[in-house]
């Protein structure tokens, strides 16, 4: 089999070069990393059920008009997706205090928001991902005006969407991280979801017991990280119940659309 030629590699994800021009496929490691990677771990099965999950959102935003780079799923661990010039931001949307937030506002964690915040990062490991204003966006020529109207109506009608989807399983959607890339059409250029939706962006808590079923669990070492993401993938459905007395952990639901 030929080797394919390796485009990029970050902490939780690989990209390779896509049977297709402007294809990539994106490959969902095992790898679970915290605190700038100051903290790590493998934790199997991670890169199957954030894969699954990720395909599950992006499917679903796909159909309710929200454009996403993702084509089709592969293989367990892989996916198409179109290749976008990536914008060095990540845009945060908060519904709950939580995490960073909390802290540099004094918030007790958990405190409801008095609505929707949406927040820029600057996409850069040695600077730790600082927070940046729209001043900086533009003055950097990082995404223009109009690109941050809409990467900020994406990332609010996302939110909409994925607050219900989860609601509606019993979870609560705190916050989560989205990426953005472009994508030229002829001669229109357009913004477009890249990058995934997982439990490893995200802030998801149990609506009854508050009980962490994200990456949180790893940081703040709150038992197994697989266990949080496999309860994630059942409620959405995407894996089975595992039957009284089998001990081999849950079944991923099999998808024939798949190749």
């Amino acid at each position: 089999m030929q080797r394919r030629r390796l485009v990029y590699e970050g902490k939780a994800k690989i990209l390779y070069e896509g049977p297709e021009p402007g294809t990539l496929i994106q490959h969902f490691k095992d790898d679970a990393t915290a605190f700038d990677a100051t903290k790590k771990a493998t934790v199997e099965g991670k890169g199957v059920l954030n894969n699954r999950i990720s395909e599950y959102i992006m499917v679903q935003l796909n159909n309710v008009g929200i454009p996403t780079h993702f084509i089709r799923r592969l293989n367990m661990r892989e996916q198409l997706v179109r290749e976008v010039e990536i914008i060095p931001l990540e845009v945060v949307v908060r519904n709950v205090a939580a995490g960073s937030i909390a802290k540099r506002l004094g918030l007790e964690e958990g405190t409801p928001l008095p609505r929707s915040i949406v927040e820029f990062y600057y996409k850069n490991d040695k600077l730790h991902d600082p927070m940046v204003s729209e001043e900086h966006i533009t003055a950097f020529g990082w995404a223009a005006p109009q690109d941050i109207d809409d990467m900020m109506g994406l990332a609010l009608r996302t939110n909409d969407f994925l607050s219900g989807l989860f609601l509606g399983v019993g979870i609560r959607l705190v916050d989560f991280k989205v990426e953005f890339g472009r994508v030229w059409e002829n001669d229109l250029m357009r913004i477009i979801l890249a990058d995934e939706i997982s439990p490893d962006g995200c802030r998801l808590w149990d609506i009854e017991t508050g009980r962490k079923l994200d990456k949180d669990v790893f940081r703040r070492d709150l038992g197994n990280l697989a266990d949080a993401y496999a309860e994630v993938a059942r409620r959405l459905g995407i894996v089975q119940e595992t039957p009284p007395g089998d001990a081999k952990g849950p079944v991923l639901v099999s998808d024939n659309t798949q190749t």
